[in-house]
């Protein structure tokens, strides 16, 4: 006689830039596992609140904060364990993204918007998930508690980005925080891992697709097509598994062979 299959026990997650887009795919592939998830916004509360609405199960909880303000990162998570009880995962998706806004060829752009751009991406893709994964590492460490942190990194960090070199160095520089947290954190069951996605099909990139640049971007892979919020968060979800542990310190390439690095 087999033994019934016993679920896994519930973890409490917390998503970083979870209005849309990839935090929200990923929000929801924790929650469809069973998982309890701190939904995460800076300003976008509609979206977030739209977001939370679409998670399976429940015990989910918005947050909110800057986390390009030091103290601000450090209450969002604060505000995560108060709403959950406690955090056993954190995923830093939220970030400065390239738009036309924040465009910064060196050569084209004043010497304000150069260090405007690049305070704006570091402040927040770098030193905010630094400042966020103290607060969540000293959670667990307190606890004595195994834990996962999973950082949305790019394939940009590896092949460069020359309309916004600020994301792309804020990005290199969150996979190699990744890497130095792996060696620190693991004495403490906590692993650290990152992925790094290329072209992505969000809410926010659909003019691009839509548009005359969408045939030159889904060539960029073999498949010929771009990646979806959902596969990006399917990797997100493994990563932070216990069954990867083994993989901490590990950046996983999710851009359809469109990028390849030695």
């Amino acid at each position: 006689m087999t033994s019934p299959a016993v679920s896994p026990p519930s973890r409490s997650v917390l998503v970083t830039g979870a209005s849309g887009g990839i935090g929200a795919a990923v929000a929801q592939r924790f929650a469809r596992a069973g998982d309890r998830v701190a939904v995460h916004y800076r300003s976008d509360r509609g979206g977030a609140e739209e977001t939370l609405r679409s998670l399976e199960g429940d015990g989910h909880s918005l947050v909110v904060g800057d986390i390009g303000e030091p103290d601000d990162a450090a209450r969002v998570v604060e505000q995560a364990i108060s709403a959950l009880g406690e955090l056993d995962v954190l995923v830093c998706n939220a970030a400065v993204a390239p738009s036309a806004a924040n465009r910064h060829v060196l050569g084209e752009v004043s010497f304000a918007d150069w260090t405007a751009a690049f305070r704006s991406m570091v402040d927040v893709n770098l030193l905010g998930a630094a400042n966020l994964a103290w607060a969540f590492a000293n959670h667990l460490i307190g606890r004595g508690a195994p834990g996962a942190i999973v950082n949305i990194g790019s394939r940009g960090a590896f092949r460069g980005e020359p309309e916004y070199p600020a994301y792309a160095a804020s990005k290199a520089g969150l996979h190699a925080l990744g890497q130095s947290l792996a060696v620190t954190l693991a004495p403490h069951a906590i692993s650290v891992t990152s992925v790094a996605p290329g072209f992505v099909a969000t809410e926010r990139q659909s003019s691009k697709l839509d548009g005359g640049e969408g045939d030159a971007l889904r060539a960029q892979s073999p498949f010929g097509r771009v990646g979806t919020p959902e596969e990006i968060a399917a990797a997100a979800f493994w990563l932070a598994s216990p069954e990867a542990a083994w993989c901490s310190g590990a950046i996983l390439d999710a851009n359809g062979a469109s990028y390849l690095r030695s």
